[in-house]
């Protein structure tokens, strides 16, 4: 099962129910919940928060606040212009 039909199941939503609000296929749904493999688009997770009565920036953090930034993409944030070095040597190579 899939974080989100651990979601769907812990709040005792109906799938068919979901299904029929979203216009997304009862077979989608289906695999949306139980197939790891299946990848959540943003608008399914949207049009899904709207029918079970979530936010849904709140489904989002359920399903995906464990991901975090790779080590490099942390450091360039930390950088207020992280390639703006990076670019002035490409510029005054061409002159």
């Amino acid at each position: 099962m899939t974080k989100l039909g651990m979601y769907l199941a812990q709040k005792s939503v109906n799938k068919s129910e979901v299904a029929r609000k979203t216009g997304i296929s009862r077979a989608r749904i289906n695999e949306l919940t139980l197939s790891e493999r299946s990848h959540l688009r943003a608008e399914e997770l949207y049009l899904i928060a709207l029918a079970i009565d979530v936010l849904p920036a709140d489904l989002l953090e359920y399903l995906c606040g464990d991901l975090t930034l790779a080590t490099h993409l942390s450091m360039a944030a930390e950088d207020a212009a992280p390639f703006k070095k990076e670019r002035k040597k490409k510029l005054s190579d061409k002159k």
